[in-house]
């Protein structure tokens, strides 16, 4: 008999995982971890200006997850919708809580459909720019967020379908074995730990997506090649 572990991803599955992550994500684990607005307000009273603010939780998010012990720290207390296991649920839910930080810290409504999906988009690894010209975003201005809040249903739904899509290519044919080594753009989990390039890689993107909205996914030296990993 199939058990509910072994059963093979399908795109809906995909973005049930993610919903809930994302729910969980900017809510917090209680006793845990706090809301994301709460993890933001905390570094915008130390540094007023959300820029230099959002650079420093990145860095310290990376630290944290790039630490033996953390991850598997969250043991069973994130449940999805799929038995997934835990070392897994644990990356999507840090990797996904540290972009949901970075854009509320730029200003954006992480309540809004737009800003859920670019989050997934960012996780992934998805290129939005060619879907979101077509919704009349231009890029590299400052009215950029709100343009954001006008993409149509339809639009997001592209972008959704990219999303699923790119995890199912990446978590291959065989369901949820190798969900922990494939997850994209962060990399194996090792001793309970993240591979540091690779969760930088996605920590940069989420500073470029959502503070200077340039929305491309390659890999660019950004604002962490200044930055050491500020305590």
């Amino acid at each position: 008999m199939e058990t509910k572990a072994a059963k093979k991803l399908d795109v809906d599955s995909i973005m049930s995982i993610l919903d809930a992550c994302y729910q969980k994500a900017i809510n917090g684990i209680e006793r845990v971890s706090p809301p994301v607005e709460k993890l933001a307000e905390d570094y915008l009273n130390k540094y007023q200006d959300p820029c230099e603010a959002a650079q420093k939780m990145i860095s310290n998010q990376i630290v944290k997850c790039t630490t033996s012990g953390f991850i598997t720290g969250f043991g069973g207390l994130i449940t999805l919708p799929i038995a997934v296991p835990a070392n897994v649920s644990s990356v999507l839910y840090v990797q996904m809580r540290m972009i949901a930080c970075t854009a509320y810290l730029a200003g954006y409504d992480l309540k809004s459909d737009q800003v859920q999906t670019l989050v997934y988009a960012c996780l992934a690894g998805v290129a939005v720019n060619g879907v979101l010209k077509k919704a009349g975003i231009q890029f590299g201005q400052k009215i950029a967020m709100n343009l954001i809040k006008k993409i149509p249903g339809e639009v997001l739904t592209k972008i959704n379908q990219k999303v699923g899509f790119r995890f199912l290519t990446k978590f291959g044919e065989k369901g949820l074995v190798n969900l922990g080594k494939m997850v994209p753009g962060v990399g194996a989990v090792i001793s309970g730990g993240l591979d540091f390039a690779e969760t930088k890689i996605i920590a940069e993107r989420s500073y470029r997506w959502f503070f200077e909205n340039d929305f491309t996914v390659g890999d660019k030296k950004g604002i962490l090649s200044k930055e050491s990993g500020d305590q």
